[in-house]
C-alpha cells in the first residue's frame, strides 16, 4: 500500500511539474525572438534601389557604392592614445566626435550595430578596409547611395537621408542608419524604390567569436532589389524650364491634358540634387534649409498660394454660362473700372461696351464684376448664391490637394458662405463684399499646379485627370485613380465661347505679342497684388505675372502655368515663358528667340532685395528692368546648347 502511495506521489508531482513546465512553455512564456538573443549576431544586406526613369527612358537616378563604418558598442575595445589618433584620421573625425558618436550607439543599443561613420568614399574606404581588424567592435558594412545622373528636378526627384527615431518608432522595418526617402518621388516611392533587406543571423561562442551561420542560414533571407519606375517628367522640358527661371522666383507646371501627366513641375530658385548626397549631405541641407528668403527648398510649383488674377475669369465666365445668367452677347460698360457704392475696381483703357469675347481678351475687370453679381444674385441670399460658385470653383479642383502622388502640397483656397460669416457675421454681409473674387483676388488663393489642372480642364472642354508624376512601376500598374477622368459641373456645351476668348488673348488681346507662328495657343494672362509685411507695415510691393495657357486649341498636348514672383503684368514674364515652353514641347526647337533674350537677360533679383534693401519699388508697382551682364548671358545659352535631346 505504501509503495502504491509513493508511486502515485511521484506520478501526480511529475505531472504537475510537466503541466507547469508546458504552461511556461506555451502559455504563460514569451515568443522567442531571434534579435534579442545575445549569441546572435544579425547583418543586413541593403538591396538595390530602383532607378529612376523620364518619360523618354532616360536615366535620372541610379546607385552609386557607399560603405559606413558600424560599431557594436559592447565589443569596443579600449584603445590606446595612438591607436585612437590614428583611427580618428582615418576617419577624418575628432576624439570629441568619436565618443559621441560612440555615446550614441551606447544609447541605441550596446549590442546591436549602428552606424558610427556612414558614407565613406571609395578612396576611404580602399585606406580603412586594410586595417580595420585592429579595431575590435567596428566594421564595414557596403550599402548604396543615389547617383543623380542629372543636375536638374531637385524638388521633383528629392533626396534619401537617414530615419530618426520617430521614423523608427513608427515603422520597425526601418534600423538606426537606414536611409529613407525625404523628398520628391523618393519620398512619395519609398516603398517602392527601397526593395527589401536581406539578413543574416551570425553565431558568436562564449568569447564572442563568430562560429559561423545560425542553424545554417535557416533564417537567412536574401534582399529583394527595388523596383524601377518611369516618370511622368520630360527632362528636357523641366531643363528648359529651370534655364527660363534662372534669377527668377515662382513654379511653373506643366501638364499633358489628355493623361494628367506632369511633364514639368519647375521651382525656383532651385539647386543641384547631387549636393543632398555623401557625406556632405547634412551640411548641405541645413544651408539650403536657412536660406530663409529664396527659400530653395520650398516648392513653388505645390506649396506656393498665391491669388490667381485673371485666368481665373475663366472661370466665371463658365459659372455664369452654367447658370444662365449671361449670354455670350451680353455686354457691360466699362469706363476704366467698376463702380460699387462709393468705390471703384480699376480696368485698363480698351474698347467698351465689352462682351465675354472682348471680357476676356481684353481681360475686362468691370466686365467680370457684373457677370459675378449676376452668378450670386441669381439667388435669395448672397450665401446661397456663395456656396453654389464655389461648388463650381471647387469641382475644376481649386481649393483641394488634389489627391495627387505629389509628395508636398497645398489646397489654395476657395471661400464659401462660412467664410464671410466668420468675417462679417451672419447674413451681414453682400455680394460687393466679395467682388474681389470676380478678377482672382479676394480670399481665393491657388497654386501653380491647380492653376495648371485648371487650364487643362478648359482645354479638355469639362474633365480632367489627376495630375500625377508616375508613369510606370516595374512588374506593376499605376493607381486607377490616376486614369479615371473627374468632370466639372460646366456642361461641354460652354467651354467653346471661353476657348475662343482664350485663344482671340494670343490673337488680338494682352497675349498678342506673344503669338508662336503655326502652334494655336489659347492663353490667359494675370496681374496679382501682391504685399509683405515690412517692418510691422502692410506693404504694396511689385505685382506677380501669371500666365496660364494650353494647346493646341484642340486636342491639347499641354496645359501649362507659370507664376514669376514680382514679375508684374502677365505678358512681360509669364506669358513669354508659357509660350516658349509650350513651343519647345511640341517643336523641340525655339522660333520666338526675341522672347528667349528677354527671358533670359532681364534678372528679378534686384526686386527681391528691395524689402531688405530699403529700395524703393517702380512706379505703379511695375518691375524695373535690370539685364545681367553678357557673360552671364553667354553662359545661359551654353547651358541651353548643353540640354540632352531625346
Amino acid at each position: 500500500m505504501r509503495k502504491l502511495l509513493l508511486l502515485t506521489t511521484v506520478i501526480l508531482v511529475g505531472l504537475v511539474f510537466i503541466a507547469r513546465l508546458f504552461y511556461l512553455q506555451v502559455y504563460g512564456g514569451y515568443d522567442y525572438n531571434i534579435f534579442e538573443d545575445t549569441a546572435i549576431k544579425p547583418e543586413y544586406t541593403y538591396p538595390k534601389r530602383g532607378y529612376v526613369y523620364d518619360r523618354n527612358g532616360k536615366l535620372l537616378v541610379a546607385n552609386q557604392p557607399s560603405y559606413d563604418v558600424m560599431v557594436i558598442p559592447r565589443e569596443v575595445e579600449p584603445l590606446d592614445s595612438l591607436e585612437l589618433i590614428e583611427f580618428c584620421n582615418l576617419l577624418k573625425i575628432t576624439k570629441e566626435d568619436y565618443d559621441k558618436k560612440l555615446e550614441r550607439a551606447k544609447n541605441y543599443s550596446p549590442r546591436l550595430p549602428s552606424p558610427f561613420v556612414p558614407q565613406l568614399s571609395k578612396s576611404d574606404y580602399a585606406v580603412l578596409q586594410e586595417k580595420m581588424r585592429k579595431y575590435t567592435g567596428f566594421y564595414i558594412q557596403k550599402r548604396s547611395l543615389r547617383s543623380y545622373q542629372t543636375t536638374i528636378g531637385a524638388n521633383v526627384l528629392g533626396d534619401i537621408g537617414e530615419v530618426n527615431r520617430s521614423i523608427i518608432e513608427k515603422q520597425p522595418y526601418y534600423k538606426l542608419g537606414d536611409l529613407i526617402g525625404k523628398q520628391g518621388v523618393e519620398k512619395t516611392y519609398e516603398e517602392t524604390l527601397r526593395g527589401i533587406k536581406g539578413i543574416k543571423f551570425i553565431q558568436k561562442d562564449r568569447f564572442n567569436k563568430n562560429i559561423g551561420p545560425y542553424k545554417e542560414g535557416k533564417f537567412d533571407t536574401l534582399p529583394k532589389p527595388g523596383k524601377d519606375i518611369t516618370i511622368t517628367i520630360d527632362s528636357q522640358l523641366q531643363a528648359y524650364g529651370e534655364l527660363l527661371m534662372t534669377n527668377k522666383r515662382g513654379g511653373i507646371v506643366a501638364i499633358e491634358p489628355s493623361s494628367g501627366e506632369i511633364l514639368a513641375m519647375v521651382s525656383g530658385p532651385s539647386y543641384n540634387p547631387n549636393l543632398l548626397v555623401g557625406r556632405d549631405r547634412s551640411k548641405n541641407f541645413n544651408k539650403l534649409y536657412r536660406d530663409s528668403i529664396a527659400k530653395p527648398l520650398f516648392d513653388r510649383g505645390l506649396q506656393a498660394m498665391y491669388p490667381p488674377g485673371s485666368p481665373f475669369k475663366t472661370l466665371n465666365a463658365l459659372i455664369a454660362l452654367q447658370e444662365g445668367v449671361v449670354s455670350t452677347e451680353d455686354r457691360f460698360s466699362c469706363n476704366m473700372g467698376y463702380r460699387y457704392g462709393n468705390r471703384k475696381m480699376g480696368c485698363h483703357a480698351h474698347k467698351s461696351p465689352v462682351n465675354m469675347n472682348i471680357g476676356i481678351y481684353e481681360s475686362c475687370n468691370a466686365y467680370f464684376a457684373n457677370v459675378y453679381r449676376r452668378i450670386m444674385d441669381k439667388y435669395d441670399s448672397p450665401a446661397e448664391g456663395m456656396d453654389n460658385w464655389s461648388k463650381h470653383i471647387k469641382s475644376f479642383g481649386l481649393g483641394d490637394y488634389l489627391n495627387n502622388d505629389l509628395s508636398v502640397g497645398q489646397p489654395g483656397k476657395v471661400p464659401t458662405a462660412a467664410t464671410y460669416d466668420r468675417g462679417y457675421g451672419k447674413n451681414r454681409w453682400y455680394t460687393t463684399f466679395t467682388i474681389s473674387n470676380a478678377i482672382g483676388q479676394g480670399e481665393v488663393l491657388a497654386t501653380p499646379i491647380q492653376l495648371a489642372n485648371m487650364a487643362a480642364a478648359i482645354g479638355n472642354r469639362g474633365y480632367y485627370y489627376t495630375p500625377h508624376i508616375i508613369k510606370n512601376i516595374e512588374g506593376d500598374t499605376i493607381p486607377l485613380k490616376f486614369t479615371t477622368p473627374k468632370y466639372t459641373t460646366i456642361d461641354k456645351k460652354h467651354f467653346e465661347p471661353v476657348v475662343q476668348g482664350m485663344h482671340d488673348v494670343y490673337n488680338k488681346g494682352t497675349a498678342k505679342n506673344l503669338k508662336v507662328n503655326g502652334i494655336d495657343i489659347c492663353g490667359k494672362t494675370g496681374t496679382a497684388e501682391n504685399f509683405a509685411i515690412i517692418d510691422s507695415v502692410k506693404t504694396q510691393l511689385t505685382d506677380h505675372s501669371i500666365f496660364v495657357a494650353f494647346a493646341p486649341k484642340d486636342n491639347p498636348k499641354i496645359a501649362i502655368a507659370v507664376f514669376i514672383e514680382n514679375g508684374y503684368f502677365g505678358s512681360r514674364f509669364a506669358g513669354r515663358m508659357a509660350s516658349l515652353m509650350i513651343e519647345y514641347y511640341l517643336r523641340g526647337e525655339i522660333t520666338r528667340k526675341d522672347m528667349e533674350s528677354f527671358v533670359l537677360r532681364y534678372s528679378l533679383e534686384h526686386e527681391y532685395r528691395k524689402p531688405y534693401s530699403g529700395e524703393p519699388f517702380g512706379i505703379n508697382r511695375q518691375t524695373t528692368l535690370e539685364a545681367i551682364s553678357e557673360e552671364e548671358y553667354e553662359n545661359l545659352l551654353n547651358l541651353k546648347a548643353e540640354i540632352p535631346k531625346s
